[in-house]
């Protein structure tokens, strides 16, 4: 099984919490240089945005600024607060959207050997390494789809990478430099691993083509199957 992460990036501060729309609202207001302007390109009522506004700038201190005059006839700026708090926002936004384009298989096993905190777990998929909890029996070991490094059958992948599975190429979601491709790794086990489209030219990648999917200890981990199960 493949999981996927997903999060909605926002910013909390006291009672206040700065969503991906507020920050819409912060750069259309600084695109077009007034709330008026801003709440016609973005389709919302006028009051309603100026009242988010104040909202926000009640906890977090002034937003905008007015501008007066001028040949425009002034108009509403961002203060320097606001474009502190557009980047944090951003910053937050891309470190979040890294972690959710990263999936995670999940392999069952049960545990046949210890060597303290490691155990070797046997899977439908073949013997694996993977830390595991003291005590454990049954257990789901999970794996990080950019830690999972393909290989051509037969090529050798490094001594630090354990963990290796045979396996038939089940799919490939490639984009502009990034492709997550999925493994059959078992009968109803997958396993994905995003590699760079370089990578899948390089293999010459298709589905139905055999590759092995390797992937060292550390980067599994084995944890108690969900209760009921």
């Amino acid at each position: 099984m493949t999981t996927r992460k997903g999060f909605e990036p926002h910013l909390a501060t006291d009672d206040v919490t700065v969503t991906r729309r507020d920050v819409e609202m912060l750069r259309a207001i600084a695109e077009h240089g007034s709330m008026h302007a801003a709440a016609t390109e973005l389709g919302r009522s006028y009051p309603h945005l100026q009242r988010r506004v104040v909202e926000l700038e009640e906890a977090l201190g002034p937003l905008t600024t007015r501008v007066r005059g001028g040949k425009g006839g002034g108009g509403t700026e961002l203060t320097p607060a606001a474009v502190d708090l557009v980047g944090r926002f951003e910053r937050l936004r891309v470190e979040l959207a890294g972690v959710a384009t990263v999936t995670e298989s999940v392999i069952p096993g049960t545990v046949v050997d210890r060597d303290g905190e490691l155990a070797t777990v046997s899977t439908p998929a073949g013997d694996l390494t993977a830390r595991t909890p003291v005590e454990a029996t049954d257990v789901e070991i999970a794996v990080r789809s950019d830690a999972v490094v393909l290989v051509a059958p037969g090529a050798t992948s490094g001594t630090s990478l354990r963990n290796r599975l045979t396996g038939t190429v089940a799919a490939i979601d490639a984009g502009d430099a990034i492709a997550t491709v999925t493994v059959g790794v078992a009968e109803g086990v997958d396993l994905a691993a995003v590699v760079t489209c370089e990578s899948v030219d390089r293999l010459d990648l298709a589905v139905g083509d055999e590759v092995v999917a390797a992937f060292k200890t550390t980067a599994a981990r084995a944890i108690d199957p969900p209760l009921g199960d």
